[in-house]
């Protein structure tokens, strides 16, 4: 089986960035309502995107949660980050510059399809020296928060993306979604695309069996053999 175009997470796919998303947002949203006091406990962003993180962390401190305080919160946030990445803890994780170094001497870079805002991947990719891999511009067969609330739409817009990028329709059959978590199998689900679980972040194999995946790796060196599922010669999510 070869697929047209991989699509990649970041976080617990790619990389751990040790909490320092986590330690970041909060920080924000502390700027913004004052010291939090446990509204957020319990709350995990496992799969969620950044506009959806925001909108319900607005919510819990009890600040108005609409687009325009997402937006505020979102943009501090990656301010944040910036110096929050550097922070102990970070690990690009096992088998990931293998397998992207691979590609790209192949001509056949991979595409990501993250919750993240494009800003927070990019800081995070590039602290491990990762972003270098990825077209970052506007013709990036990419997805990021910025698409949407739901991880859905972060999927259709990659698909979008990544059809632009080969110049042809693609059927979303053709496009495997490699990530972590059950939202990142249940949101290539609904655009019609198989997924890649991979049990590198909080989720057991089992976990990612239960959610659907089509495909299961227990560990992230198993991603090197993603390097087999896309087509030897031409264009697959093209720079």
């Amino acid at each position: 089986m070869t697929f047209a175009a991989i699509l990649l997470d970041v976080d617990g796919t790619l990389v751990r960035a040790g909490g320092a998303g986590r330690a970041a947002f909060e920080g924000a949203l502390a700027e913004l309502c004052g010291p939090l006091d446990g509204q957020l406990a319990g709350m995990r962003f496992d799969g969620m995107t950044d506009r959806l993180i925001a909108l319900e962390a607005l919510a819990r401190v009890g600040l108005p949660a609409g687009e325009a305080a997402a937006d505020r919160l979102l943009g501090r946030y990656v301010e944040l980050l910036a110096g929050a990445i550097h922070r102990p803890g970070f690990q690009v994780l096992p088998g990931v510059v293998a397998l992207l170094e691979a590609r790209a001497a192949r001509g056949l870079p991979l595409g990501l399809c993250t919750g993240n805002v494009a800003a927070g991947a990019r800081i995070k990719l590039a602290h491990g020296r990762l972003d270098r891999f990825f077209d970052w511009s506007p013709a990036g067969a990419n997805g990021f928060a910025e698409d949407g609330v739901a991880r859905e739409e972060v999927v259709a817009a990659a698909l979008r993306r990544v059809a632009a990028r080969l110049g042809r329709a693609v059927a979303p059959a053709e496009v495997l979604v490699v990530g972590d978590t059950p939202r990142d199998v249940s949101a290539a689900h609904a655009a019609g695309c198989p997924a890649l679980g991979v049990a590198t972040g909080s989720f057991d194999v089992a976990a990612l069996a239960a959610a659907g995946a089509d495909l299961l790796a227990e560990a992230l060196e198993a991603l090197a053999a993603l390097a087999a599922l896309l087509p030897p010669e031409g264009p697959g999510v093209a720079r």
